[in-house]
């Protein structure tokens, strides 16, 4: 099984929260043209908006903030078609 299947069953597209407390939705998973790093393909939910790109490592990474081990982004649902929430 590839990295980029593997990844994309781990990054599901939906909605996610930053451990500082922004929302974001991602699109899905996708592959550098030059590098084959993965991507994760995702875009804020507020603000201008845009899409915005990350390695999956980042995305996927255990960080600290105070003391309290967590994940920089945590999967809270799935994605809201509602244009006034972005």
């Amino acid at each position: 099984m590839s990295d980029l299947v593997v990844k994309q069953d781990i990054i599901k597209p939906g909605r996610y929260r930053h451990y500082k407390g922004n929302e974001y939705e991602v699109i899905g998973v996708g592959t550098h043209s030059e590098t084959l790093e993965t991507l994760v393909i995702y875009r804020p939910l507020y603000g201008e908006g845009g899409l915005w790109v990350r390695p999956v490592t980042m995305w996927d990474e255990i960080i600290e903030k105070d003391g309290v081990i967590m994940k920089r982004f945590e999967y809270i649902g799935e994605a809201s078609l509602k244009k006034d929430e972005r």
